[in-house]
């Protein structure tokens, strides 16, 4: 076996030279048409994208100002008069307004608590790096919400939960309470240590300095998480039907409440939707900044 001398180390270890990048004459007919290539191949990607989402909403809306003889047309019909006898039976035909009021009080509940204890845990996760906790607030954001239906149905109606707003709004924390805890973690993530840590050398308990320091400089992302927790919420419908009753019925049940044995009624359940749809369209498009930097935070460390 031979032994490796000085020079071949020196050898081994020196840097490699690599060739220099060739540069690109910047009048070469490559360089001027890739900025319009790239412009290009962007719109069309977008195009691509959201097209197939935007004639869905296109769809429905239409639909929701068709009269019945044209939605059943054998072809769909592109020019028609448009009617509100839709709408108007949404409003005649359910409780719709009592509906919306049930569907936000519970969202709005759900919320509520999931920032009183998602809040706390994101920030635990975060700061001192709980592994298995976040293991477990993924497990439970991932586990499909089929498998609680059953369970829960029995425990509330053993506990007399059902038909009722605690248990409405202890059914949507399995959507909400995951949800914003996990998208916190990241923007708690991303806070200094050192001001922290300042913090704690100035007198300030770990509470005081999560209530006074963290939340304030996490704003933006306690705004996107809440809208995304509360549009979840709004969205909803797996849990309305067994879960709910007369008094508690969400507006996506409202939705439902059109389909019939042996009849659908495709006007008003396309004006159902179109009514719960546009606030949360609102709200999104108030705070898209929020949302987009939110997920995108979201999605890059979690």
């Amino acid at each position: 076996m031979g032994t490796t001398t000085d020079t071949e180390r020196s050898d081994e270890m020196a840097p490699v030279e690599r060739e220099p990048r060739p540069v690109r004459d910047p009048n070469s007919t490559w360089v001027r048409v890739r900025g319009p290539l790239r412009t290009i191949g962007f719109y069309t990607l977008l195009v691509v994208v959201l097209v197939p989402f935007l004639f869905v909403f296109y769809y429905m809306v239409t639909t929701s100002l068709m009269s019945p003889v044209d939605i059943t047309a054998a072809d769909h019909q592109w020019t028609f008069t448009p009617t509100l006898d839709n709408y108007r039976a949404v409003f005649e035909q359910t409780d719709f307004v009592r509906f919306a009021l049930n569907s936000l009080v519970i969202a709005a509940g759900a919320l509520v608590i999931s920032w009183v204890v998602g809040l706390p845990a994101a920030y635990a996760v975060a700061r001192w790096n709980v592994p298995k906790f976040a293991l477990i607030i993924l497990s439970s954001r991932i586990t499909p919400g089929i498998t609680f239906l059953i369970p829960w149905f029995i425990l509330f109606s053993r506990a007399g939960l059902i038909d009722s707003y605690r248990g409405m709004i202890a059914v949507h924390l399995i959507v909400v309470l995951p949800l914003v805890t996990w998208l916190m973690i990241s923007f708690f993530e991303e806070l200094p240590t050192e001001v922290l840590e300042s913090a704690a050398v100035d007198g300030a308990s770990v509470f005081r300095t999560f209530l006074l320091v963290a939340l304030p400089m996490v704003r933006g992302g306690l705004v996107a998480s809440s809208i995304v927790g509360f549009i979840f919420s709004w969205n909803h419908f797996m849990f309305s039907i067994p879960i709910s009753g007369r008094s508690t019925e969400t507006l996506p049940v409202a939705v439902f409440n059109f389909m019939s044995y042996g009849q659908v009624n495709w006007g008003a359940i396309a004006a159902a939707a179109t009514l719960m749809v546009l606030p949360v369209v609102a709200m999104a498009l108030a705070v898209q900044r929020h949302i987009v930097r939110g997920l995108a935070i979201g999605a890059v460390k979690g």
